[in-house]
């Protein structure tokens, strides 16, 4: 499904669109024209579905090279495995969740508090993957004609990435788990989400001037994007928290 003149949504579970797996986050796909980048991999069920989207979009697979991760994440990077043996795609992500997706670490993705909080059934496993190269903060990441500059968003969990691409004079950014739609935020009970975190997360991104607002869940702005973050730095100078989405 189009948004913008390069950017796609190919995957997306019961807390967006409905176009693949119910676990799945929104995956986007950018078109850098010789080669394409995925904004995070799913949970890793029923990639064939993504696939088809792919298709039905008009794209070649093969042209698929890269999975940027946001964060670790299972529903975001639980699909990585599949992604690397069906396409071969190269895997990058934050120093966390390179060690987490590397090492099929359920216990540092929180995997057991998610399935506790019925989020995943007890049948789901994740999947270890090998992870291509780390990204940091002010990290240019190149997909054919498209440039995405890497900001550190941490809050949501540790080593939360956001990807920020300006193409034809639009500004997009891929929030990932930070903000959201209306300013809200995803605030959890697990071991690595940290509020101050969040706070110097949020006024990071209230700096910048946004068009399209893509964040992993839910609805996305292709227009005025700049808008919803600012209803949560505006929470924060309140002294109240912003909206949580659950």
């Amino acid at each position: 499904m189009q948004l913008t003149t390069r950017v796609h949504v190919v995957g997306s579970g019961w807390l967006g669109f409905g176009l693949s797996h119910d676990l799945d986050c929104h995956v986007y796909l950018v078109n850098g024209l010789t080669e394409m980048a995925l904004i995070d991999a799913g949970v890793g069920l029923e990639v064939e579905r993504i696939v088809a989207n792919i298709h039905a979009d008009g794209f070649d697979p093969d042209k698929l090279k890269y999975v940027l991760l946001t964060h670790a994440h299972a529903d975001h990077s639980g699909g990585c495995r599949e992604w690397k043996q069906r396409l071969g795609v190269r895997v990058f992500g934050s120093r966390q969740a390179a060690e987490f997706v590397t090492a099929g670490d359920e216990a540092g993705i929180s995997l057991a508090a998610a399935k506790a909080g019925g989020f995943y059934p007890a049948d789901y496993h994740f999947q270890a993957c090998s992870v291509d190269g780390v990204l940091r903060e002010g990290d240019v990441f190149q997909v054919g004609d498209c440039q995405l500059q890497v900001i550190e968003t941490s809050g949501h969990c540790c080593g939360m990435l956001s990807f920020l691409m300006t193409f034809d004079g639009r500004t997009h950014l891929f929030s990932g788990d930070t903000v959201f739609h209306g300013g809200k935020i995803l605030m959890t009970n697990v071991y690595d989400c940290d509020f101050q975190e969040y706070v110097k997360s949020i006024k990071k991104l209230g700096a910048l001037a946004v068009d399209a607002l893509l964040p992993g869940h839910l609805g996305v702005a292709l227009g005025n994007g700049q808008s919803h973050i600012q209803k949560a730095v505006d929470c924060l100078a309140r002294m109240v928290l912003p909206p949580n989405v659950l």
